[in-house]
C-alpha cells in the first residue's frame, strides 16, 4: 500500500502504489469498472466525482516488470464534516484475493482518521461475502438494510459503520 507522507509524497509498501485519480486515468478506470461490475459507474459520474472537493478516488497500482504500472483496484469515498462515506470499491477480477481492497480501504480509513473523522459508513451487497468479511475485519459492523438498493439486480444492501 502506498501512504502519503505529510508532505504529500507517496510511500510504497507491499508492492502496491496508491494515488489519487486524475482525468488522464479515465480509460483505465472505466475498463476496471466494466470488468468488475454488471452496472459500472459511467464516465460522466466518475468525472463529476473528480470535480467535488469532498470526493476522492484512489487508485491501487502495481509496477510492471517491463515498466509502467497495472491498475489493480480503486476506492471512491467522500469526507463530509466528520464522516467518511465509501461509495465504491473495486478490484480487477484477475487481482482479487491479493489484498488490493484491504490496502485501499486501509488508506481510505487512514485519511479519515487524519481528517479527524468520527465514523465511516458504506453499503455492501448482501450476497458479497468477500466484501462483508473484509469490512468486518476492518472493524465495520452492520447497522441496517437498504431493501432493493441495487435495483438492477434486486439485491439488498447492508449498511455498515465503523467508529474511529
Amino acid at each position: 500500500m502506498r501512504r502519503l507522507r505529510d508532505d504529500g509524497t507517496p510511500d510504497k509498501a507491499k508492492g502496491f502504489l496508491i494515488r489519487q485519480m486524475t482525468v488522464d486515468d479515465m480509460p483505465a478506470v472505466m475498463a476496471l469498472e466494466k470488468a468488475s461490475f454488471k452496472n459500472p459507474w459511467s464516465t460522466e459520474l466518475l468525472g463529476r466525482e473528480l470535480q467535488h472537493d469532498w470526493s476522492t478516488i484512489l487508485l491501487v497500482e502495481e509496477p510492471l516488470p517491463e515498466g509502467g504500472v497495472a491498475l489493480l483496484g480503486l476506492a471512491i469515498f467522500w469526507i463530509v464534516h466528520d464522516e467518511v462515506h465509501v461509495l465504491n470499491v473495486a478490484t480487477a477480477p484477475v487481482h482479487r484475493r491479493r489484498g488490493v481492497a484491504r490496502a485501499v480501504m486501509e488508506e481510505v480509513l487512514r485519511r479519515g482518521v487524519a481528517r479527524r473523522c468520527s465514523l465511516a459508513t458504506l453499503e455492501v451487497r448482501r450476497g458479497n461475502e468477500s466484501a462483508l468479511n473484509l469490512y468486518r475485519s476492518l472493524g465495520f459492523r452492520p447497522v441496517g438494510i437498504r431493501p432493493n438498493y441495487y435495483v438492477d439486480e434486486g439485491e439488498d444492501a447492508i449498511v455498515m459503520v465503523l467508529d474511529f
